[in-house]
């Protein structure tokens, strides 16, 4: 008898995670297929920050920036170990916006943001703060401003955690390949990557598969009027541009804006361009005009720019957008629409939304689907902390870095920082009892131990060096070609072992 589910989920991005884990938390039994890695795509290659939008106003999106502020406040609450407050500093000059156009704005979005648990604006004279030291001579005024920072992979695996501890089934390597309607259900077929065919009867069919949504929504023979806007997003990294744990906005020419954030432990990240784009998201990369377009971004406010030399590492990322007919990439909306398909069993397809207000989508889209799931529970998600968020200490990853450096005194302190940063309170379960270095197993550089990869494999869904080295922990900057090739090495050497802990976790 082919098995039978309430909630298809088709794609592993943080929209699909986030209502794969409201409808567990329901009581409904999910399925999620995921074609690559969990967060594999633009859910891994955003600006990593939380927030409202500040230039969203500019385009009168108050309800999307009041929305987005909301939700800043209850992802500090239920995720503190990987939601930080950020304090951004933006520098006022020739070029930039009025600052009496600044100023309304800024505090148009304090007010919206309802709950002050961050900070609020403050004016900054730039010639004498040491904010205003990395910044030319001839800056001498701007403001500072509260937003929060994170890491946008380990939030959607996290996530993908907590739904499958709520009982949904999380198919990483997974395809859908096949969609049809018979009658009041979906039947589907699901390609996984050791080329077994699954076969699968769902009550609904939900299509979160990104930039790949029109594909699926094809394939599952849908109709369905939204359209997408693909735009290429690209960011640089490269070695930390100033002491301090601050961001900058920066006003460009061309009147976008570019940010400048510490990024892991001795970096700073810059981004984001805005490009149409065309063909496969899976093929996006920066070009050379873009990290020269970033590069000069930073280069009209910074007295020491980085060069295209500097850059260690980059990444660009496909958005989904909703098409709304804006003139430019910059001026689409960063709103979602979630577009149900009733011609026989439902379909809801999610086009557009943003890393922010995911959790808010996943309730939206419950909200759209209780007519079909009359017997579904209430909402839950905004009272409910994230793995690793219990037991979180006040002092935040500081404090908990340091009773783990105190617990565990043989570990490295920038190691101890990395795991309370990554996992919170989950990094005791990964150190266990442990009393020694060689009681986390195997060392492979970086500051990754075998404790730490096994976690990875057996509850994170982690497979391939590059799912370790750079989605689950961003070790790839500093690993060495011999620590990657170690860590290959054991991946490729064990695929029986690795493979039994997916089924597993999944």
């Amino acid at each position: 008898m082919m098995e039978s589910v309430d909630l298809l989920v088709v794609g592993g991005g943080i929209n699909g995670v986030a209502i794969a884990r409201d409808a567990a938390g329901r009581g409904l039994s999910v399925l999620l297929c995921e074609k690559g890695d969990l967060a594999g795509a633009t859910s891994s290659a955003s600006s990593k920050l939380i927030h409202g939008g500040l230039r969203y106003l500019e385009h009168g999106a108050f309800r999307l920036v009041r929305e987005g502020l909301a939700e800043r406040e209850v992802l500090l609450r239920i995720a503190p170990h990987l939601v930080r407050p950020l304090r951004l500093v933006l520098p006022l000059g020739p070029g930039a916006r009025p600052r009496w156009m600044v100023r309304a704005g800024l505090y148009l979005y304090d007010r919206l943001g309802g709950a002050r648990t961050l900070p609020g604006t403050s004016q900054l004279d730039l010639s004498h703060d040491p904010l205003g030291a990395p910044l030319h001579d001839t800056v001498r005024f701007g403001f500072a401003y509260s937003d929060c920072r994170t890491d946008d992979a380990r939030l959607t695996i996290v996530s993908a955690r907590d739904a499958a501890a709520r009982g949904a089934e999380i198919r990483t390597r997974t395809t859908l390949v096949a969609a049809r309607r018979e009658a009041d259900v979906w039947r589907a077929q699901l390609h996984d990557g050791d080329g077994a065919i699954r076969e699968v009867a769902a009550r609904i069919l939900v299509n979160a598969a990104g930039p790949w949504v029109h594909e699926v929504s094809d394939l599952a023979g849908l109709a369905t009027r939204a359209r997408l806007r693909l735009v290429k997003g690209s960011h640089i990294v490269v070695a930390k541009l100033y002491p301090g744990d601050h961001a900058y906005l920066l006003q460009n020419d061309d009147r976008r804006i570019v940010f400048v954030m510490p990024f892991e432990r001795g970096y700073s990240l810059i981004g984001t361009t805005e490009l149409p784009f065309a063909g496969d998201p899976a093929e996006a990369h920066i070009t050379l005009d873009e990290i020269l377009y970033l590069c000069r971004a930073v280069a009209r406010w910074f007295e020491v720019a980085p060069r295209p030399e500097d850059v260690v590492w980059s990444y660009a990322g496909v958005r989904p957008l909703y098409e709304d007919s804006a003139r430019d990439a910059a001026s689409v909306s960063r709103d979602y629409v979630l577009d149900l398909d009733v011609a026989g069993a439902p379909a809801l397809t999610i086009f557009g939304g943003k890393l922010t207000t995911h959790r808010r989508l996943a309730e939206g889209a419950l909200a759209r689907l209780l007519p079909y799931l009359p017997e579904v529970g209430p909402p839950w998600t905004a009272g409910s902390l994230l793995p690793g968020a219990d037991g979180f200490p006040a002092g935040g990853v500081a404090a908990l870095a340091a009773d783990l450096s105190r617990r565990c005194p043989f570990l490295a302190a920038a190691t101890a920082a990395r795991l309370a940063a990554s996992y919170g309170s989950d990094a005791y379960r990964i150190l266990g009892d442990a009393t020694s270095a060689a009681a986390l197993g195997r060392a492979f550089g970086a500051g990754i131990t075998e404790a730490e990869l096994r976690w990875l494999i057996e509850r994170e869904w982690a497979r391939t060096p590059e799912d370790v080295l750079w989605r689950r922990t961003k070790l790839g900057l500093s690993a060495t070609p011999e620590e990657v090739q170690e860590l290959t090495d054991y991946l490729n050497t064990h695929p029986a072992e690795i493979a039994s802990a997916l089924r597993t976790s999944q």
